[in-house]
C-alpha cells in the first residue's frame, strides 16, 4: 500500500459521520476521480493518466455545517486542497493551513514519529481557490498567510500561499479550455444567473439550467445522474446565505 493510500485511509477513518453533506456543486464534482484527475493535470502541467491514483480525502476540521468545505485529494505525495468561491476571502491561506494541519494529526504514522530522531516526510500542499463571484477581481491572485500578519517588517516564520484563479467568463480562458469540468462549472453558473435574472423561482432556474447542460453536452453524464443533489445543495446554499444576509443587517 503506497504511503499516499495511508495517508488518504488515515484521514478518511477520522472523518466517518461528516460525508454526507455537500457543501457545493463543485465539491461534488472533484469527488470525481476522473474530474479532479483532469483539474490537477491542467493545473500542474502533469499527465497523469490513472483517475485511480487519485485519493479522495474527506475532511470536515470541525466546521460548522453551514461553512463550506474543502474539495481535497491526494495524488503521488501531492495534497490538494481546492476550494470554490463566490465571495473573495482575504482569509484563505489561513484556512487552509487549519486543513493541512488538522489532517496531518489525524495520520498516525507521523504523529507517532513526531519525537523520533527520524525526518517524517509529510505530503506535499496545494492550495488553490476557483472565485467566480460578482465582485471583481483580477485573472490571478497569490495570498500569502504572512499578508495577515501584524507585524511584516522582519523575518517571518511561517508561510503559507494560495492561488485564486477567476474563472468567470472572459477569464482564464486558456485554463478552462483544457478542463471541461472548469469550463462545464462556468457555464453552468452563468445559465442559472441568467435565469435568476427572469425568475424569483430559483428551482426553475435550476431545472432549466441542468436541462440546457443536458442537452448541450455540458458535464452531461454528471447532471443526468445528480440533478435532484445539485438542486438541493444550491437550494440550500442559497438559503444559508439568505439567512447570513438578513442576520448581519
Amino acid at each position: 500500500m503506497s504511503k499516499t493510500t495511508v495517508y488518504a485511509e488515515a484521514i478518511n477513518s477520522a472523518e466517518k459521520g461528516n460525508r454526507e453533506y455537500k457543501s457545493d456543486v463543485f465539491s461534488m464534482l472533484l469527488e470525481n476521480k476522473n474530474y479532479a484527475l483532469e483539474v490537477y493535470n491542467v493545473l500542474n502541467h502533469s499527465n497523469y493518466t490513472n483517475p485511480d491514483d487519485i485519493e479522495i480525502t474527506y475532511t470536515n476540521h470541525g466546521a460548522k455545517v453551514e461553512i463550506k468545505n474543502d474539495a481535497s485529494f491526494l495524488i503521488d505525495g501531492h495534497t490538494n486542497y481546492y476550494e470554490h468561491q463566490s465571495t473573495y476571502n482575504p482569509n484563505m491561506p489561513l484556512r487552509f493551513l487549519i486543513y493541512y494541519v488538522s489532517d496531518i494529526m489525524k495520520i498516525e504514522e507521523i504523529m507517532d514519529d513526531i519525537y523520533g530522531r527520524e525526518m517524517i516526510e509529510l505530503p506535499t500542499p496545494h492550495f488553490v481557490v476557483f472565485y467566480n463571484g460578482t465582485e471583481k477581481r483580477d485573472e490571478i491572485e497569490v495570498m500569502n498567510l504572512s499578508d495577515l500578519f501584524k507585524h511584516k517588517d522582519g523575518p517571518m516564520d511561517l508561510e503559507a500561499s494560495c492561488v485564486v484563479y477567476n474563472i468567470n467568463p472572459g477569464f482564464n480562458e486558456e485554463l478552462k479550455n483544457q478542463s471541461k469540468v472548469l469550463s462545464g462549472y462556468t457555464t453552468f453558473v452563468e445559465k442559472v444567473r441568467g435565469y435568476r435574472r427572469k425568475t424569483e423561482n430559483l428551482y426553475d432556474a435550476l431545472k432549466q439550467a441542468i436541462k440546457e447542460c443536458i442537452e448541450e453536452g455540458i458535464l452531461a453524464e454528471f447532471f443526468k445522474e445528480k440533478e435532484n443533489e445539485v438542486i438541493r445543495v444550491i437550494q440550500l446554499d442559497y438559503s444559508i446565505e439568505k439567512r447570513e444576509e438578513i442576520a448581519h443587517k
